[in-house]
């Protein structure tokens, strides 16, 4: 099949759906996210939950989502990461990175 969203290996689109938990809100983590999101050409958000935990989603090449994760497990310098919840899934076309 030639439509890309059908493609497999490298260059595939997925998506990553990231909850973020621990200190975490209101420490400068949603523009972290988006930055280093930004920098690895992902697309997607980054949002605060009423439970007190970010959401983050990115679309792009798995090698690049790999790398994202290991940037939200980090965190900024005032964060304080407890766990994050990670699920790959399909890409569905984001463009650009937004902070809610």
């Amino acid at each position: 099949m030639s439509d890309a969203s059908h493609r497999t290996g490298p260059d595939r689109t997925e998506r990553l759906t990231a909850l973020i938990s621990g200190r975490v809100q209101g420490v400068g983590y949603r523009a972290f996210a988006q930055r280093r999101a930004i920098d690895l050409g992902l697309a997607g958000t980054a949002e605060n939950l009423p439970d007190g935990r970010v959401e983050v989603v990115a679309e792009g090449p798995r090698s690049e989502l790999d790398q994202l994760l290991v940037f939200l497990r980090r965190g900024p310098s005032h964060a304080d990461v407890a766990t994050v919840e990670t699920e790959y899934g399909e890409g569905g076309g984001l463009r650009g990175f937004y902070v809610y």
